[in-house]
Protein backbone atom coordinates (compact mmCIF):
# COMPACT_ATOMS: atom_id res chain seq x y z
CA UNK A 1 0.00 0.00 0.00
CA UNK A 2 1.07 3.24 -0.79
CA UNK A 3 -0.36 6.82 -0.37
CA UNK A 4 -1.26 8.66 -3.32
CA UNK A 5 -1.10 12.48 -4.11
CA UNK A 6 -4.79 13.60 -3.52
CA UNK A 7 -5.50 16.03 -6.73
CA UNK A 8 -7.22 19.80 -5.48
CA UNK A 9 -9.76 22.26 -6.88
CA UNK A 10 -8.10 23.73 -10.14
CA UNK A 11 -6.88 20.49 -11.91
CA UNK A 12 -8.88 19.46 -14.10
CA UNK A 13 -8.98 15.65 -13.87
CA UNK A 14 -11.74 16.17 -11.28
CA UNK A 15 -14.36 17.47 -13.42
CA UNK A 16 -14.27 14.84 -15.76
CA UNK A 17 -16.31 11.63 -15.57
CA UNK A 18 -15.13 8.31 -14.07
CA UNK A 19 -15.37 5.24 -16.41
CA UNK A 20 -16.53 1.89 -14.98
CA UNK A 21 -14.85 -0.80 -13.99
CA UNK A 22 -14.63 -4.23 -15.67
CA UNK A 23 -13.26 -6.69 -13.87
CA UNK A 24 -11.40 -6.21 -10.81
CA UNK A 25 -7.70 -6.66 -11.87
CA UNK A 26 -4.48 -6.66 -9.28
CA UNK A 27 -4.00 -2.88 -10.09
CA UNK A 28 -7.66 -2.31 -8.80
CA UNK A 29 -6.96 -3.72 -5.73
CA UNK A 30 -3.84 -2.26 -5.31
CA UNK A 31 -5.59 1.44 -5.94
CA UNK A 32 -8.25 0.18 -3.47
CA UNK A 33 -5.82 -0.08 -0.81
CA UNK A 34 -4.06 3.05 -1.59
CA UNK A 35 -7.24 4.81 -1.61
CA UNK A 36 -8.16 3.78 1.78
CA UNK A 37 -4.36 4.31 3.17
CA UNK A 38 -4.61 7.74 1.74
CA UNK A 39 -7.55 8.53 3.12
CA UNK A 40 -6.76 7.65 6.19
CA UNK A 41 -3.82 9.51 6.45
CA UNK A 42 -5.26 12.61 5.24
CA UNK A 43 -8.34 11.98 8.17
CA UNK A 44 -10.90 12.12 5.72
CA UNK A 45 -14.32 10.01 5.38
CA UNK A 46 -14.50 9.41 1.81
CA UNK A 47 -12.22 9.65 -0.92
CA UNK A 48 -12.93 8.92 -5.03
CA UNK A 49 -10.37 7.48 -7.35
CA UNK A 50 -10.54 10.56 -9.68
CA UNK A 51 -9.06 12.43 -6.04
CA UNK A 52 -6.05 10.78 -6.97
CA UNK A 53 -6.35 10.92 -10.65
CA UNK A 54 -7.79 8.09 -11.69
CA UNK A 55 -10.50 8.06 -13.94
CA UNK A 56 -12.59 4.58 -12.31
CA UNK A 57 -15.74 4.37 -10.92
CA UNK A 58 -14.43 3.26 -7.22
CA UNK A 59 -14.95 5.03 -4.12
CA UNK A 60 -14.08 4.32 -0.21
CA UNK A 61 -15.98 5.72 2.29
CA UNK A 62 -15.52 5.14 6.32
CA UNK A 63 -17.39 7.06 8.45
CA UNK A 64 -16.30 5.61 12.24
CA UNK A 65 -17.69 2.07 10.81
CA UNK A 66 -15.23 0.53 8.92
CA UNK A 67 -14.48 0.61 5.52
CA UNK A 68 -16.88 0.61 2.42
CA UNK A 69 -15.65 -0.12 -0.88
CA UNK A 70 -17.95 1.05 -3.86
CA UNK A 71 -16.88 -0.21 -7.22
CA UNK A 72 -19.27 1.32 -9.74
CA UNK A 73 -21.86 2.57 -7.58
CA UNK A 74 -25.12 3.98 -8.12
CA UNK A 75 -27.48 5.82 -5.93
CA UNK A 76 -30.62 4.08 -6.22
CA UNK A 77 -32.91 5.60 -3.92
CA UNK A 78 -33.01 8.70 -1.37
CA UNK A 79 -35.22 10.22 0.67
CA UNK A 80 -35.52 13.38 2.96
CA UNK A 81 -33.42 15.72 3.50
CA UNK A 82 -30.38 16.98 5.89
CA UNK A 83 -28.50 20.72 5.36
CA UNK A 84 -25.01 20.59 6.76
CA UNK A 85 -21.62 21.40 6.43
CA UNK A 86 -19.06 19.82 4.12
CA UNK A 87 -15.67 19.88 3.34
CA UNK A 88 -13.65 17.62 0.97
CA UNK A 89 -9.88 16.23 1.10
CA UNK A 90 -9.66 18.17 -3.30
CA UNK A 91 -10.88 21.51 -1.58
CA UNK A 92 -8.12 21.87 1.52
CA UNK A 93 -9.15 24.17 4.17
CA UNK A 94 -12.46 25.15 2.77
CA UNK A 95 -16.02 23.80 3.78
CA UNK A 96 -19.39 24.87 2.82
CA UNK A 97 -23.24 24.04 3.26
CA UNK A 98 -24.55 21.51 1.54
CA UNK A 99 -27.98 20.07 1.15
CA UNK A 100 -27.99 16.19 0.66
CA UNK A 101 -30.70 13.25 1.16
CA UNK A 102 -30.91 11.94 4.64
CA UNK A 103 -31.12 8.62 3.72
CA UNK A 104 -29.88 7.00 0.44
CA UNK A 105 -29.49 3.79 -0.92
CA UNK A 106 -26.58 2.89 -3.12
CA UNK A 107 -25.68 -0.33 -5.39
CA UNK A 108 -22.62 -1.18 -6.17
CA UNK A 109 -20.25 -4.05 -6.92
CA UNK A 110 -17.82 -5.03 -4.16
CA UNK A 111 -13.70 -5.79 -4.51
CA UNK A 112 -15.16 -9.33 -6.15
CA UNK A 113 -17.50 -7.96 -8.35
CA UNK A 114 -20.14 -9.31 -6.65
CA UNK A 115 -23.35 -6.81 -6.64
CA UNK A 116 -24.75 -5.66 -3.48
CA UNK A 117 -26.85 -2.51 -1.80
CA UNK A 118 -26.15 -0.41 1.43
CA UNK A 119 -27.58 2.03 2.64
CA UNK A 120 -27.44 5.01 5.02
CA UNK A 121 -28.30 7.79 6.83
CA UNK A 122 -27.11 11.01 8.05
CA UNK A 123 -23.21 11.43 7.61
CA UNK A 124 -22.98 8.02 5.88
CA UNK A 125 -25.78 9.06 3.33
CA UNK A 126 -23.97 12.93 2.81
CA UNK A 127 -20.84 10.76 1.82
CA UNK A 128 -22.81 8.81 -0.35
CA UNK A 129 -23.73 12.17 -2.28
CA UNK A 130 -20.35 13.54 -2.05
CA UNK A 131 -18.03 10.69 -3.42
CA UNK A 132 -20.54 9.19 -6.14
CA UNK A 133 -20.93 13.20 -7.20
CA UNK A 134 -16.99 13.09 -7.36
CA UNK A 135 -17.22 9.94 -10.07
CA UNK A 136 -19.49 12.41 -12.35
CA UNK A 137 -16.75 15.14 -12.08
CA UNK A 138 -18.84 17.64 -9.65
CA UNK A 139 -17.07 18.89 -6.75
CA UNK A 140 -19.24 19.49 -3.59
CA UNK A 141 -18.69 23.70 -4.55
CA UNK A 142 -20.97 23.69 -7.09
CA UNK A 143 -23.81 22.73 -4.28
CA UNK A 144 -22.59 25.19 -1.59
CA UNK A 145 -25.37 27.17 -0.29
CA UNK A 146 -23.91 30.76 0.48
CA UNK A 147 -20.26 31.79 1.33
CA UNK A 148 -17.46 29.26 1.21
CA UNK A 149 -15.53 29.15 4.69
CA UNK A 150 -11.96 29.11 6.05
CA UNK A 151 -11.75 26.15 8.19
CA UNK A 152 -9.81 26.79 11.26
CA UNK A 153 -8.94 23.25 13.60
CA UNK A 154 -10.85 25.11 16.44
CA UNK A 155 -14.12 25.04 14.92
CA UNK A 156 -14.02 21.43 15.48
CA UNK A 157 -14.24 22.27 19.28
CA UNK A 158 -16.72 24.93 18.90
CA UNK A 159 -19.60 24.04 21.55
CA UNK A 160 -21.89 24.94 18.41
CA UNK A 161 -20.43 22.93 15.93
CA UNK A 162 -21.65 19.03 15.73
CA UNK A 163 -18.67 16.67 14.39
CA UNK A 164 -21.86 14.64 12.37
CA UNK A 165 -22.75 18.16 10.23
CA UNK A 166 -19.31 18.27 9.17
CA UNK A 167 -17.83 15.89 6.54
CA UNK A 168 -14.43 16.42 7.72
CA UNK A 169 -11.95 16.97 4.98
CA UNK A 170 -13.96 14.98 3.21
Amino acid sequence: MSIRTIRVEGDEILNKKSKPIKEMTARNKQLVSDMLETMYDAQGVGLAAVQVGILKRIVVIDVGEGPIILINPEIIETSGEQCGYEGCLSVPGKRGIVTRPNYVKVRAQNENMETYEVDGTELLARAFCHEIAHLEGELYTSRIEGPLEDVEYDDYEDEDFEDEDFEGEE
